[in-house]
């Protein structure tokens, strides 16, 4: 089962109290799902497509519960996946179609008669718990979430400019910075940040896939942590041990052209430490000179013998 799917079923399951939550959330769900059909004057009805059986039947629960109607269920083979079931609810003229339209606020009465309204219906998000359940309604109907162990990325597919507008606007009311792309005919509402994936999923009640989000999140962070502690200590062995190399190569260089005995004593003397020593860190071999020196002043040493080694190879 995809994330997605996940979330999707978890959701479903939440069971709004209030009939003003209830409107708003069949009304997303309507319009990211539904398709009007219209038969003749003012013969208006509603066909609901989803792959998901959750949503299915949350769809007939809902429309049950609030207008005591039964809608035709129809389930069919995708043929293109040839795995899923197809589900589709008909809601005829005859049993209040556009009553439905009208009281989710898809369809609106106007002097000059019905008319689709393709905006958000903002008369049914005045409330911060319609907000909410509009959203939980916008993500059931249209929704998806990428797998978070390979990206964060959440997505909203609508056909409609205007109302992937409307979206957008309402998810930036929570403080999100959810942005709109044209893409293969469709209005993409998106988030990418994975913060703001897991403020979205606590927005909209999906507590138990935000928990599972945010453990990838950790162990991603973690991961991650160790990886860059890791190169830094190696960049760092490498550096170190490059660096005894050359130091080493310089003073067998200076031994064998020069002699220990004709250069100052106390280089002769830190570099006989070195090539008795040569895995030493420069603090060590520090606490072998007699007296005992620090890093700074056996590394003003060394670099002494480079540049008498560069001398010599000139």
């Amino acid at each position: 089962m995809t994330f997605s799917s996940k979330v999707k079923n978890e959701i479903s399951k939440i069971a709004a109290e209030d009939k003003c939550c209830l409107i708003a959330e069949l009304s997303a769900l309507i319009k990211m799902t539904g398709t009007i059909q219209i038969h003749g004057r003012n013969n208006i009805g509603i066909k609901l497509s989803t792959e998901n059986a959750s949503i299915a039947r949350m769809l007939f629960t809902l429309i049950k519960d609030l207008f005591d109607i039964n809608t035709r269920v129809a389930v069919r083979r995708n043929k293109q996946l040839k795995k899923n079931n197809n589900y589709t609810l008909y809601i005829e003229t005859k049993t209040g179609g556009e009553t439905i339209l009208l009281a989710t606020g898809i369809l609106s009465k106007t002097d000059e008669g019905i008319k689709i309204n393709y905006k958000l219906p903002h008369k049914l998000v005045k409330k911060p718990c319609c907000k909410k359940a509009y959203l939980r309604g916008v993500f059931l109907g249209g929704g998806s979430i990428s797998d978070p162990e390979k990206t964060y990325h959440l997505e909203l597919v609508t056909n409609n400019n205007e109302y992937a507008e409307s979206i957008k606007k309402l998810i930036n009311s929570y403080n999100l910075n959810s942005k709109v792309v044209f893409r293969k005919g469709n209005y993409v509402v998106y988030l990418k940040e994975g913060e703001q994936i897991v403020d979205f999923l606590n927005i909209i009640g999906a507590h138990k896939a935000l928990f599972s989000l945010e453990n990838v999140r950790i162990n991603k962070e973690i991961r991650n942590n160790v990886n860059r502690i890791v190169n830094c200590e190696t960049a760092n062995l490498s550096k170190i041990v490059n660096a005894a190399v050359r130091q080493i190569n310089n003073i067998e260089l200076v031994q064998q052209r020069i002699g220990f005995d004709n250069i100052p004593e106390g280089l002769a003397e830190v570099a006989e430490l070195r090539l008795k020593y040569p895995d030493a860190s420069l603090k060590e071999l520090g606490e072998m000179m007699s007296p005992p020196i620090g890093k700074s002043g056996i590394n003003h040493r060394l670099r002494k013998l480079d540049e008498i080694a560069e001398t010599i190879r000139l």
